[in-house]
């Protein structure tokens, strides 16, 4: 038996034997029944998901002799016509075929006739977004107010294309996708109606497969079942659509952990050669992503939310322990970013293998936190001044100088300051700052009610701060901006100076510099005369940046790792 003649003999006849689309069927089964039928309907949706089935069906329910009825009683004359196409009063059009204005206008000259034989004449347009702009306009009153007895039916996948005077004058359905399990259900009842055993996990793949779409679906079941086996199976299915099987993917995972480049580059030849579907492939080996990223993150409980046979799903679940829970997300978002570049590349199979090695490679490229670790302990506090937009060219782009460093500096403040998710500060403050024009200014700061202020005639040591901090439990964001100033006592006058912009801008917030002040007479015993000053070496020329950018950790890590080089320095400030 053809797959034509398997999808012909299995097509539904009525609204109950549509797959899926329960809401449309409920919608148009009560219209027929009540003969409130609109003047127009718009049918939308992708392909092979019922739309001209269902548009078939509600015609003949519309014109059965038994109407009005939900159901056609597919019986009488009517109903046997409308099913051949051979009844006057349902025209079915190709909108490719007839999208001219004179194609519309002899279609409005066939609509003044009333139906000959049934109750409506209804008129199918298939692809009806191929009609040209002007034929839409010829179609505009038409649809408004049809003579009576008269109803159209567009179906469409592409909606967009139509204009939206004509969309306002139709009772607009959108067809939703089959889900897989849906389709797999319909797959068992047309494989169980024609006696033929089968596998469920072949039917799983075949509908996995047929992405929602009904007749994809029913196309891929009568290819595989072409091999004229007596009996449907998971091999055969592989075998005929080119796809990779669990074991396929168990190596590719085997690889991977090892960072074995030649495995995975022998693996891909071998599946390539059995004429491997590199779509498919990429949405399966996402899906293996994802489901490894729940397994790992929630163990056994995942095994319900994942769509695997449990054999499978126990099996990933103990892989999934081979792999840290960041290295699975960033393979996951590699193959879905990649999927696109790959599918659209001039050379899929080396986009698709160079793929792959970048995903076996990934524990051994740098470690972000490793290199922001070195920066900051190779630099010291981060500067508030250096390259903006630094760029790299090579494996590896990345912006550098000291704003890279300022940056690590302002995220890791940003993480102890109050309003940041996980902290509980006595008071809250902005997440975003705007840095000072001129941070080389020096501030004075004027905390409320002079005449607290004293002169200490002692100089406390500025460290001992530290240990005053750690007995009264102050929060790790406010000794952190603490351990960013140089103290120093000039005439019975406490200066700070910052070390960067932030840690500046932080302590001119009047929450902060109030519980500063709070700090500062706890430790002398009263509010001592203080400033706030930026510290002068934030203003540097630009040949020092640019030397700094070129010395810079990063630069010179990402230059021997990855041959990059500077191909522009951005604006140095």
């Amino acid at each position: 038996m053809s797959h034509a003649a398997l999808t012909a003999k299995h097509r539904p006849q009525t609204f109950a034997q549509v797959a899926g689309q329960e809401t449309v069927k409920a919608i148009l089964s009560r219209a027929s029944l009540e003969q409130r039928v609109a003047p127009a309907y718009l049918f939308s949706g992708t392909r092979g998901v019922g739309k001209t089935t269902l548009a078939r069906i509600f015609a003949k329910a519309l014109n059965c002799r038994s109407a009005p009825a939900g159901e056609p009683c597919n019986s009488c004359d009517q109903c046997r016509a409308i099913t051949v196409g051979s009844a006057v009063d349902v025209v079915e059009i190709d909108g490719a075929s007839n999208r001219g204005i004179d194609d519309v206008r002899r279609l409005k000259e066939v609509v003044g006739y009333a139906p000959m034989e049934g109750g409506y004449k209804i008129f199918i347009i298939d692809e009806a977004h191929m009609l040209s702009r002007e034929a839409f306009n010829a179609l505009l009153k038409t649809l408004e107010e049809p003579p009576a007895r008269v109803t159209f039916i567009m179906a469409t996948t592409e909606p967009h294309k139509f204009p939206a005077t004509i969309i306002s004058r139709c009772q607009h359905f959108v067809f939703k996708p089959l889900p897989e399990s849906g389709l797999i259900a319909h797959l068992s009842q047309v494989l169980n109606s024609e006696g033929i055993a089968f596998d469920e996990s072949a039917l799983r793949l075949i509908a996995r497969r047929g992405a929602g779409s009904v007749r994809d679906s029913m196309s891929l079941l009568g290819q595989v079942l072409a091999l004229g086996e007596g009996r449907l199976t998971e091999a055969s299915a592989r075998s005929v659509l080119g796809l990779a099987g669990q074991e396929a993917f168990i190596a590719l995972l085997q690889a991977v952990k090892s960072g074995d480049s030649m495995g995975l580059s022998a693996l891909l030849r071998d599946m390539l050669e059995q004429g491997l579907d590199m779509g498919f492939f990429l949405r399966e080996l996402a899906s293996l992503w994802r489901a490894l990223f729940m397994l790992r993150q929630s163990g056994e409980r995942a095994l319900g939310v994942i769509d695997l046979p449990e054999n499978e799903a126990r099996r990933y679940l103990e892989m999934s322990h081979d792999f840290s829970l960041q290295h699975i997300h960033a393979c996951w978002q590699m193959t879905l970013e990649g999927q696109r570049r790959v599918l659209t590349s001039l050379e899929p199979a080396l986009a698709l293998e160079l793929l792959l090695l970048n995903i076996g490679m990934l524990p051994q490229l740098l470690s972000l936190e490793n290199l922001s670790a070195m920066n900051r302990k190779a630099s010291g506090p981060p500067s508030a001044s250096g390259a903006s937009g630094g760029s790299l060219a090579g494996g590896q782009t990345s912006g550098a100088g000291d704003d890279t460093m300022r940056g690590v500096g302002m995220r890791e403040a940003e993480a102890q300051t109050p309003g940041v998710e996980g902290n509980t500060p006595d008071s809250t403050v902005a997440a975003e700052e705007t840095v000072p024009e001129s941070i080389s200014e020096a501030v004075q700061a004027q905390p409320s009610g002079s005449e607290s202020i004293a002169h200490v005639p002692s100089e406390p040591d500025w460290d001992s701060i530290f240990t005053l901090c750690e007995a009264k439990s102050a929060p790790p964001w406010f000794v952190s901006l603490l351990k960013r100033l140089n103290a120093r006592w000039e005439h019975g006058t406490l200066c700070l100076e910052a070390s960067d912009a932030f840690t500046l801008d932080r302590l001119h917030e009047p929450q902060i510099r109030a519980r500063l002040e709070e700090t500062l007479a706890d430790w002398c015993g009263a509010i001592p005369a203080f400033t706030l000053v930026a510290q002068k070496a934030l203003v540097k020329s630009r040949d020092d940046l640019k030397a700094e950018v070129v010395q810079h950790p990063l630069v010179r890590e990402v230059q021997e790792n990855f041959g990059g080089y500077i191909i522009d320095y951005g604006q140095l400030r």
